[in-house]
């Protein structure tokens, strides 16, 4: 199974399988957004943590095999048409991210309320490296995160960013102690599901206001622009450096 559930204590345990880099598609990611749909009108649930089994949370797309890799624009337009169903989840979110979120899982990441990191997390916006535009709604999570001048250093410069200095900067929003990142959400989300339910709900509905609608804005965006780019030299050579971990040389064609 790549996507087990779990409820216990008002807590749902929502964790992808698919080590080790816990590569996603239009699958997962629908089957992330019908868990978390049902536990919205599940009484035992007050607030979800997404986990992920084995070393990483999540490398995002997988564009050495499957659908990603026989067509880029089709694969990303199905998968986004999924994904941007996540913002629509009224149940809170809390994120436990191991390893590193890459790319479109660093996306994933920034689409829960909340993140919880350890230090030896990494936080890597590699679009760039990559030849083409960042997508997964990271054009408006990220800055809402972090602030524009953050977020752009993030996304031109591609570096990793690890987990202090993602505390430090606001886009983790709980440091564990190594290897304690899944605990220390637990507790983040057991401190949540203590308050009033329907308050909670109401609250974090008032201040998310239109975020769904400014990332489903985003992503015909992102996805337009990805369309350009994957068209490019530098998107095919970006990519086939990273499957063949060397660096890439761009050319600008």
């Amino acid at each position: 199974m790549d996507l087990s559930v779990s409820v216990d204590d008002g807590v749902a345990l929502l964790e992808m399988r698919r080590p080790p880099a816990n590569h996603f598609d239009e699958v997962l990611i629908g089957g992330i957004v019908d868990a978390a749909r049902e536990l919205d009108d599940d009484p035992r649930c007050r607030v979800i943590v997404l986990a992920s089994e084995g070393r990483h949370f999540c490398a995002g797309a997988d564009f050495g095999g499957g659908d990603f890799a026989a067509d880029h624009v089709d694969a990303a337009a199905r998968l986004y048409r999924r994904a941007v169903q996540l913002f629509d989840v009224r149940t809170p979110i809390v994120a436990a991210v191991q390893g590193t979120a890459v790319g479109g899982g660093l996306g994933l990441a920034c689409a829960a309320d909340f993140r919880v990191a350890e230090a030896g997390t990494r936080f890597v916006a590699n679009f760039a490296r990559l030849g083409f535009h960042q997508g997964f709604g990271l054009s408006v999570t990220l800055p809402d995160l972090v602030g524009r001048q953050k977020a752009t250093d993030m996304m031109l410069t591609a570096r990793r960013v690890g987990g202090e200095e993602a505390y430090r900067i606001g886009l983790a929003d709980r440091l564990a102690e190594t290897g304690r990142v899944r605990e220390t959400a637990r507790a983040l989300a057991v401190e949540i599901a203590a308050s009033a339910p329907l308050a909670v709900r109401s609250i974090r509905a008032t201040l998310r206001g239109d975020l769904a609608g400014r990332v489903r804005a985003a992503l015909d965006h992102e996805l337009a622009e990805q369309r350009v780019h994957w068209a490019t030299k530098d998107a095919a050579e970006g990519i086939a450096a990273s499957l063949a971990r060397r660096s890439p040389t761009f050319t600008g064609e």
